[in-house]
């Protein structure tokens, strides 16, 4: 059994590649940027069904006028898969491409803070990061300090990962699932500076489901969420 998986994982990345192959093949009028947003028959089905999770945020996106993304399914064994698999069968520019949400915690808070409603001193934060980076808490505590203006002592700040429950209340999304896009909760946002930094300017990202992935265009997805830009990784 496991060599018949290993053989359909080889299989697929084959024909992920091919299909890059055929579509830098294209002639120009007809660009990678266009074919994202240009989603198959199936996506288009699924993209109509309000009940599903792709039907949903895709209502979002468009009515906010993103036009540059697009959803992929993958297999149910993809996160056990290396950095350079997962790439390939999302046709990602690279693994850098390849980012995820999760959901920080205010532990220190102070007592009079306990939601989302003051983006500047939120109790939660939702932050898109790489998964070849190093996420830096202590950089986000830096940003928040100084977004304050100091008004707020240091020590009011020390930003942890959310208990799973807490990640699932807040924002609706089970781990490996969760996305910035029709969270439950308007959680600000913060978006690491080296995922602008990419080129191509296309990202990838949970897509609401364990098994469903996002790509989306940078400039559209800042326009939409409008995060906060903070340096807060390294390599």
């Amino acid at each position: 059994m496991d060599a018949l998986a290993d053989l359909e994982k080889v299989q697929s990345r084959i024909l992920q590649r091919l299909t890059n192959l055929e579509l830098s093949l294209l002639p120009d009028h007809f660009s990678h940027a266009h074919s994202l947003s240009t989603p198959s028959a199936a996506s288009s089905a699924a993209g109509d069904d309000k009940s599903t999770t792709e039907g949903r945020l895709s209502v979002i996106l468009h009515t906010n006028g993103v036009k540059d993304f697009i959803f992929k399914r993958v297999p149910s064994d993809y996160y056990d898969w290396p950095l350079e698999a997962r790439r390939d069968v999302l046709g990602a520019a690279s693994v850098h491409h390849l980012c995820k949400s999760i959901v920080l915690v205010n532990t220190q808070a102070p007592l009079n803070v306990t939601d989302c409603s003051d983006r500047n001193n939120s109790k939660y934060y939702a932050v898109v990061v790489q998964y070849t980076a190093r996420f830096n808490a202590e950089t986000v505590k830096n940003f928040l300090y100084a977004l304050n203006c100091g008004q707020i002592s240091k020590k009011k700040f020390n930003m942890r990962l959310a208990p799973e429950e807490t990640s699932v209340k807040l924002t609706g999304y089970e781990h490996n699932g969760v996305t910035c896009i029709g969270m439950k909760t308007d959680i600000p946002v913060i978006l690491d500076e080296a995922i602008v930094k990419l080129n191509p300017d296309f990202f990838w990202l949970g897509g609401g489901e364990i098994d469903l992935k996002l790509g989306i265009r940078t400039t559209e997805f800042i326009n939409l969420v409008k995060p906060f830009i903070v340096n807060c990784s390294g390599t």
